[in-house]
């Protein structure tokens, strides 16, 4: 079998010319080659027949760029494969739509998913390059921002990994959302520069070309029906990035939609009467589309793009479902839309696709002739959606007239859809009439009319699920109390997860070594659970050192990166403490500044010999703030002027640094999370509905200071209260604790104000961050009395940060607990989490290419 495989078209011997060696290499198509020496042949076959660059240039960049020509071979192979199969067994398939998603990059997860990564090696390695100077050369694809994105991510993985059919839907943003920068003023950012050379994983069908409208007017017939009559209409065309189960031949796909303009539409006679503007009009309309995940939205032109953003998406993506649920019909009579629910499901990941239900709507009447009873019971037995936050300002409202404007035809059908369930409540549920509105999805407010799109989706949709236990009953409790009282069994949870293939046997393959030595297997990459059989080891000292060391070697690899991309030097013998993910106030990187302010405080305060009786500890914090959110930028810039003034004072640097990571993504969580031993987890109480990094940190061996909140409620449950380091006020005490701020009952620890007195003193430079410690400040009013209870948790917080130092200093204890950390990660890998979406929402089953 593998002598066939490898056959292929060899050509003459070339050289290709690397960093001072000469590689003599035969270039020969071998697109599903198993060993080194073809490999090779196949990578330097792309380098010369497939070229980007100039011939005989061969440095690591353009190493990269064959290698993953030579990957995307299998993929390819594979990809077409379960096309066919999924095509000839004809399932029920899921469809992900998502705004995001946070892939990084993907030459290691390919390779170790497709379980040829050795072979790999020693291809490059006779080529020249080394592997993993090969892979650094690949830019994370800037298609997400943060635990949305990556969530994204995991699930398309775990899907691939357990044979199911199911497909990802997204934008193709060729800016991404921001590349992050530093100068004197703070955060600075520049657009993502991904795609300026190309991304050798997509592959463009420019056979899969959707029409997408905006603007214009309905229209009715004499028969008394309606259609949406387009002021613009653009072109989607796909663009399909293959994603690989691990050991397995199921290949599924990320399918990412571009926006653009027909050539018809380019006006010849504006361009020669010197209108060039005028000329391009629809093309430089049709590339903002897809210029930028998440624009501002501060002005009209902004609330539009990205109104248009998300039904282009919408819209491309349920064309392409319907498309193919025709084709697949292998019958002589034609596809009954009675049976679409039981061939698709369609999961509208957070609020930024709930478009997809009007416009499926849309579809089935004016398109298909459907009547609104049969189109309805379509859509509705069709739709779930996924609710991933809590916070006021995330559950999408748009501006009816906004709305009205951009999709007058979707508007009707939204309109159609309230009146409807408002009158199902009155006949059905009088009780609830007191509570219309604030259920209903139109709030006619005169002063600021809006669409509700969280009500939409819960009105609409079969199955709304929170992601994670305490944040879905704080769905069913608080936020969707009264639809509980309507559709009791229409609200589930579903735990977020990660999958373990890239969050610990990618990225730590020295921890990954070892689990699997003790554990004597390596099946635990798919069946996480059994990481409790390292339980029984956490006491054995020799195993205890094989850890330290494993996760020793990871801090080194992580202390040589933060001195790359900051020029600090960190002391891999301290501890390593991390908070990365996304700057918001809820997140309270506030918090972790403020403390460690004031533990710069007492370290100068005491004496020499006082300090060395410290635990030395390095605390690092990386994360985007919006361009927008100035407080979060205040953040931002408080954290590096800290940093300035620690990192250079020589009494106490060798007892604490401060270091803001730039640019955070995916591949720099896979460097900074496998060397962390401390991570932060620290948002008030009831306000992260999940995260998903607590879980990438836990299951690395590193060990959680957090709040009850999110997943790390359940994370505490599985690793043990005594392996969790708590703090802070409960969900429920949140709201109380609110009022009685209010009230004027706050009473400020003195520590608390000692750390904000210290940054007013102008300690760590002439920046005003009056504006951001106003925040803190005073019981009511906006933008001040402390929502996020800051001040509240502050003295709970220092204390346990002296129980952290106190348990390192033990370093037996310390190891158990890192090692419990791991062993009770299990339930927190997405192939769960997936499964149970599989079986217990979309109703669909394994489809394995055989």
């Amino acid at each position: 079998m593998a002598d066939n495989k490898s056959k292929g078209t060899s050509t003459t011997t070339v050289t290709a010319t690397t960093t001072g060696v000469a590689s003599k290499i035969s270039a020969a198509a071998h697109p599903l080659a198993d060993k080194p020496i073809e490999i090779a042949e196949n990578i330097n076959y792309h380098a010369q027949f497939t070229p980007h660059f100039s011939p005989l240039n061969f440095q690591p960049e353009q190493a990269f760029y064959a290698t993953a020509e030579s990957v995307r071979d299998r993929l390819i192979q594979q990809w077409n494969e379960t096309y066919v199969h999924f095509h000839k067994i004809d399932p029920k398939q899921t469809y992900y739509l998502s705004m995001e998603y946070l892939q990084g990059r993907a030459l290691t997860n390919a390779i170790g998913n497709l379980h040829i990564q050795d072979a790999y090696t020693d291809a490059l390695r006779s080529l020249g390059h080394e592997l993993e100077e090969v892979v650094q050369q690949e830019k994370d694809a800037a298609l997400g921002n943060g635990g949305l994105g990556r969530l994204a991510s995991c699930f398309l993985d775990s899907m691939a990994t357990l044979n199911l059919p199911a497909w990802g839907y997204g934008l193709r943003y060729k800016y991404g959302l921001f590349k992050q920068r530093f100068n004197k003023e703070g955060q600075e950012e520049i657009a993502e520069d991904w795609l300026e050379k190309f991304s050798p994983w997509e592959i463009v069908r420019h056979d899969v070309v959707f029409p997408v409208k905006f603007f214009g007017h309905v229209q009715v017939t004499p028969d008394g029906t309606r259609k949406w009559v387009a002021g613009e209409e653009m072109q989607a065309l796909a663009y399909d990035v293959p994603i690989p189960g691990y050991k397995t031949k199921n290949t599924i796909s990320l399918r990412l939609w571009e926006a653009r303009a027909r050539a018809e539409d380019f006006n010849l006679f504006q361009f020669n009467d010197g209108q060039y503007e005028s000329a391009a009009q629809l093309h430089s309309a049709a590339q903002q589309i897809c210029a930028v995940l998440y624009p501002g939205d501060a002005t009209e032109a902004g609330k539009l793009l990205r109104l248009k953003q998300q039904f282009f998406l919408c819209s491309a993506s349920l064309q392409d479902i319907i498309a193919r649920f025709k084709e697949r019909n292998t019958g002589k009579e034609l596809r009954k839309w009675v049976d679409f629910p039981s061939k698709v499901a369609v999961q509208l990941n957070d609020t930024h696709p709930t478009l997809a239900i009007p416009e499926l709507m849309r579809l089935l009447m004016d398109d298909e002739g459907l009547s609104w009873d049969e189109a309805w019971d379509v859509t509705s037995r069709t739709v779930a959606y996924t609710n991933h936050t809590v916070l006021p300002e995330a559950l999408e409202k748009w501006s009816q007239t906004v709305m009205w404007k951009l999709l007058p035809r979707h508007m009707e059908i939204i309109e159609e859809i309230d009146k409807r369930f408002v009158a199902m409540v009155r006949s059905k549920m009088p009780d609830l009439e007191s509570k219309l509105q604030s259920m209903c999805v139109m709030d006619n407010n005169p002063g600021k009319p809006v669409v509700r799109m969280a009500n939409l989706c819960v009105v609409s949709a079969h199955t709304v699920n929170g992601v994670a236990q305490l944040h879905s009953d704080i769905l069913k409790a608080e936020l969707f109390a009264d639809y509980v009282k309507i559709w009791p069994t229409k609200f589930q949870n579903k735990t977020n997860g990660i999958t373990p293939r890239r969050w610990l046997q990618f990225c730590s393959p020295e921890l990954s070594s070892i689990i699997t030595k003790r554990l004597k297997t390596d099946k635990w990459t798919t069946d996480l659970d059994l990481l409790k059989g390292l339980r029984q080891y956490a006491d054995n000292a020799e195993f205890q050192q094989e850890w330290a060391l494993a996760k020793m070697a990871n801090k080194k690899r992580l202390a040589q990166y933060v001195h790359k991309v900051t020029g600090v030097t960190i002391d891999p013998n301290s501890l390593f403490d991390i908070q990365i993910k996304r700057i918001h106030e809820y997140k309270r990187q506030l918090l972790n500044i403020l403390y460690t302010i004031y533990r710069y405080k007492k370290l100068k305060e005491m004496k020499p010999e006082d300090r060395k009786m410290t635990t030395p500890r390095t605390v690092m914090i990386g994360g985007k703030a919006f361009a927008t959110y100035t407080n979060a930028k205040r953040i931002v810039k408080l954290v590096n002027d800290v940093g300035a003034v620690v990192n250079n004072d020589s009494d106490v640097n060798d007892y604490l640094k401060v270091v803001f990571v730039p640019n955070y993504n995916v591949s720099v969580a896979e460097v900074l999370i496998p060397g962390s031993e401390l991570s932060q987890h620290i948002s008030t109480a009831g306000m992260e509905a999940s995260g998903t990094s607590n879980m990438k940190f836990s299951l690395n061996g590193c060990l959680i200071m957090g709040t009850l909140d999110g997943a790390n409620v359940e994370i505490r449950e599985e690793i043990g209260d005594e392996n969790f380091f708590l703090f802070g006020a409960t969900a429920d005490a949140v709201p109380r604790l609110r009022k009685d701020r209010e009230n004027g009952l706050f009473k400020p620890d003195p520590r608390f104000e000692e750390a904000k007195k210290f940054i007013r003193s102008g300690a760590f430079g002439s920046y005003d961050y009056n504006p951001l410690l106003d925040s803190l400040e005073g019981d009511s009013g906006y933008g001040r009395g402390d929502y996020f209870l800051v001040g509240h948790d502050f003295p709970s917080y220092v204390d346990t940060q002296a129980k952290v130092d106190e348990v390192y200093k033990d370093r037996k204890k310390w190891l158990k607990m890192s090692i419990l950390s791991t062993a009770g990660s299990g339930k927190f890998s997405s192939d769960r989490t997936i499964a149970q979406y599989a079986k217990e929402i979309w109703n669909i089953v394994e489809c394995r290419v055989p």
